[in-house]
C-alpha cells in the first residue's frame, strides 16, 4: 500500500504542511498513521478525501460545511463528484459570459460595436449577492441572511435584474470619482445611495456599513471583484463609506 508523508502529500495537492497539521487539528483530514517518531502518513484514501476538501473549496464551502458532508455516513464520493462537476461547470459558463461581456464591452469603448445598456450587465446574476450575504452571515450571524433570502425571493424576476444592475451603476459612478475626495458631496451622496441599495437585502446597520466597506478592501473575493473594476476602487470605497459612517452613525 502506497503511503505519502504529510511532505509528499503536502506537495503532491499544491497545500502547506501547516494546512495538513491543521487539518488534522479540526478532524478534516486525519493522517492514516503517525510512527513513534510522530511523522504522519496518508493512504489512498486521504487523498481522495483531500481532493473532496480541494473541490469543495473551490465552491466556496466553509471547512466545517466540508468536514460534516464528508463525514456523513451516506457520502458519496462518486455522486459528489458527479453534483462538484456540474456547479463548476456552471461556474465556467456564467465566467465564460462575463469575459464575452468584458471583451463586447471593449469592442463597444472602441466604437466597434454597439451595446445598451441591459448588454453591459449580461453575464451578471444573484450568485454575487448570494456571496456577500454568505460574507455577512460569517461576521454578523445567520438572522442576517435570512432577512436577505427573504427580501430577494419576494421580489420578481424583473425587479431583481433591476437591483443588480442598480448596484452595478453605484460602483461604476464611484469610479468616475476616484479623483475626487472620499469626503467630497457627490462621493457621500453614491455612498448614501449605496445605503440605501442595500437595503434591498437586509437593513444593515452603521457597524454592518462599516464592515462591509472593510472587506470590500481586505476580503480576497471582494476585492479582485472591485479591481476588476478599477484597482483603487476597494481603498476608495473603503474610506468614503468610513467618511458616511463617521458622519452619519
Amino acid at each position: 500500500m502506497c503511503m505519502y508523508t504529510i511532505k509528499q502529500l503536502a506537495d503532491l495537492a499544491n497545500v502547506s504542511r501547516r494546512t495538513l497539521r491543521y487539518y488534522d487539528q479540526i478532524d478534516l483530514l486525519k493522517p492514516t498513521a503517525v510512527a513513534d517518531n510522530n511523522y504522519r502518513y496518508y493512504d489512498q484514501t486521504a487523498v481522495l478525501r483531500l481532493q473532496q476538501i480541494r473541490f469543495y473549496q473551490e465552491l466556496d464551502f466553509s471547512l466545517d460545511d466540508i468536514r460534516n458532508m464528508l463525514d456523513r455516513p451516506d457520502f458519496d464520493a462518486r455522486q459528489s463528484l458527479q453534483t462538484q462537476k456540474a456547479a463548476l461547470q456552471q461556474q465556467a459558463e456564467r465566467l465564460s459570459r462575463l469575459i464575452e461581456t468584458i471583451d463586447n464591452t471593449i469592442l463597444h469603448m472602441e466604437g466597434k460595436l454597439e451595446m445598451d445598456n441591459k448588454d453591459l450587465f449580461a453575464g451578471f446574476d444573484e450568485a454575487k449577492h448570494k456571496a456577500y450575504a454568505e460574507e455577512a452571515e460569517r461576521r454578523w450571524g445567520p438572522q442576517l441572511v435570512r432577512q436577505s433570502n427573504q427580501r430577494w425571493k419576494q421580489l420578481s424576476k424583473e425587479q431583481q435584474q433591476a437591483i443588480m444592475q442598480e448596484g452595478s451603476q453605484i460602483y461604476l459612478d464611484m469610479v468616475d470619482q476616484l479623483g475626487n475626495l472620499p469626503e467630497s458631496e457627490t462621493v457621500q451622496a453614491i455612498v448614501a445611495r449605496w445605503h440605501q441599495h442595500t437595503r434591498n437585502f437586509y437593513e444593515p446597520t452603521f457597524a454592518i456599513l462599516r464592515g462591509l466597506g472593510q472587506g470590500y478592501a481586505t476580503d480576497p473575493a471582494f476585492r479582485a471583484t472591485f479591481e476588476a473594476m478599477h484597482p483603487n476602487l476597494p481603498d476608495f470605497l473603503q474610506a468614503a463609506i468610513t467618511v458616511y459612517c463617521d458622519n452619519n452613525s
